[in-house]
């Protein structure tokens, strides 16, 4: 094995085809391989195996330039988003973002539904905001009906819309902490959020995608115990919000890494349609509660926090107060809660109407089932048409927005007189929001990126939908 041995003096190789350490390696006549190389949009992409560096190298010698793809994972680009970013250095010359990781056709398959089955899907889009989606919709096809909705079932939609605003501002504050290494922030607001969302549960039966905003009203009362549970939320939430103050509004590192960053001025927000905190933050008090009250807003006192720093840290602290906002909002529900019906009475529109879950908490109960089939064979032959093809709405299109804590969210109905929406389009605020990441970021550092995309705070399954 002697000869297998190194020679440290000549550097002879060992391997077995490698070469004898008399060969003059000035006189080898070998061509070097050249690295394959593939053009792309974001320019030359080289793949390096060793012997090549000094192609690639070349290739950069007048451009310092470095190309990265950012996501798409959850804990950097607050969610399936993918960004292509351009450095030199650490400073972001280019940026772009790429969507369409979370498509799943909802615009689409919703004319494949009838107008109630619908309601199941669109809560698939914000997920973090479902309720602020069925309010939309709904009120959509209401304006296309021409029906109006009873109070209690109005006040019952905002004090859900409310209860929703604040579980989805944990959530952005809560994943805006996480990604930039704040993670009590993180679990504090994780855990909040979960106080909302047992509320949520135990007034819907669901904690997410409720589809219990129905249109023509909500698909049943509130429980009995509603105020009780509702003012024992109100109460933990007051205690605990300002302890986010104390945790991350005065603690240098939070507002060092927040404070100046992802600047965008209010004509920037208006040239790019940006809506709800971010304009906000750049002093534009835009709220559609206040400027086109919807669903009895205009009979709540509230006020729309704004600020003139444009910057990170101002949407962080917009968010924590549109949660005081909301909290004062869903007390005066409770104190003047309507009574009355929730669902409208025209019974060819109302379904399910009067529902009665079993005592398995599944399918109708007895009573109910025994009700619909004991009043005559006609009622029932329309109770059958009605789940299974569905209400007919008159032809028309029209456009209905809401301020949901992302901005503006429109939905525009279109309908030719059947069961089935023909076109149904939404104006979602992520979407429209994410177009202001560029300005933001370019010019910045490859760490601010993470703290502006968490400001805008996109939820990507309303941005691809």
């Amino acid at each position: 094995m002697t000869e297998r041995l190194s020679d440290v003096t000549t550097g002879t190789n060992t391997s077995a085809t490698g070469s004898d350490s008399t060969d003059d390696v000035n006189t080898r006549t070998e061509t070097p391989e050249i690295a394959d190389s593939r053009r792309t949009t974001e320019g030359t992409v080289y793949t390096v195996t060793g012997g090549d560096w000094d192609d690639v190298l070349a290739d950069a010698v007048h451009d310092e330039r470095i190309v990265m793809n950012l996501g798409p994972q959850h804990p950097s680009t607050h969610g399936v988003l993918r960004l292509v970013l351009e450095l030199e250095g650490e400073t972001v010359t280019h940026a772009r973002s790429v969507i369409g990781y979370l498509h799943t056709g909802i615009e689409k398959n919703l004319e494949y539904r009838n107008w109630v089955q619908g309601v199941t899907f669109i809560t698939r889009t914000d997920y973090l905001a479902p309720l602020h989606h069925e309010a939309a919709y709904c009120m959509s096809v209401e304006k296309l009906l021409g029906v109006t909705v009873p109070d209690k079932a109005q006040a019952i939609r905002v004090l859900l819309m409310e209860i929703n605003r604040i579980s989805s501002h944990l959530v952005a504050l809560a994943t805006g902490g996480m990604e930039l290494g704040a993670l009590t922030g993180m679990t504090s607001g994780f855990r909040e959020r979960e106080e909302a969302l047992h509320l949520l549960e135990h007034l819907t039966g669901l904690r997410m995608n409720h589809a219990f905003i129905r249109p023509g009203g909500l698909a049943q009362d509130l429980p009995d115990d509603a105020v009780e549970k509702i003012t024992a939320f109100v109460k933990i939430m007051e205690k605990r919000l300002p302890d986010y103050d104390k945790l991350l509004t005065g603690q240098p590192i939070w507002r060092n890494r927040l404070a100046g960053v992802g600047y965008l001025p209010v004509d920037a927000c208006l040239a790019l349609g940006i809506t709800g905190p971010i304009l906000r933050s750049a002093g534009l008090g835009w709220d559609l509660r206040k400027i086109e009250p919807y669903s009895g807003y205009e009979n709540y006192s509230f006020d729309v926090p704004t600020s003139n720093a444009a910057d990170c840290f101002a949407r962080y602290l917009l968010r924590l107060e549109e949660m005081h906002q909301s909290l004062k909002i869903i007390k005066q529900v409770v104190k003047n809660l309507p009574t009355g019906p929730v669902m409208v009475e025209d019974a060819k529109i109302a379904w399910p109407a009067q529902l009665t879950i079993g005592s398995d908490g599944m399918g109708n109960s007895l009573e109910h089932v025994r009700k619909i089939m004991g009043q005559s064979m006609e009622s029932l032959i329309h109770h059958f048409k009605l789940v299974t093809e569905g209400f007919k709405v008159p032809s028309g299109q029209v456009y209905v927005p809401v301020e949901s804590p992302r901005g503006e969210l429109g939905y525009h109905v279109v309908s030719d007189g059947g069961t089935r929406p023909m076109r149904v389009h939404l104006r979602e605020p992520s979407f429209v929001n994410l177009q202001s990441m560029p300005a933001m970021c370019e010019g910045g550092m490859v760490a601010d990126v993470i703290a502006s995309v968490a400001s805008i705070d996109p939820v990507m399954g309303g941005c691809d939908r």
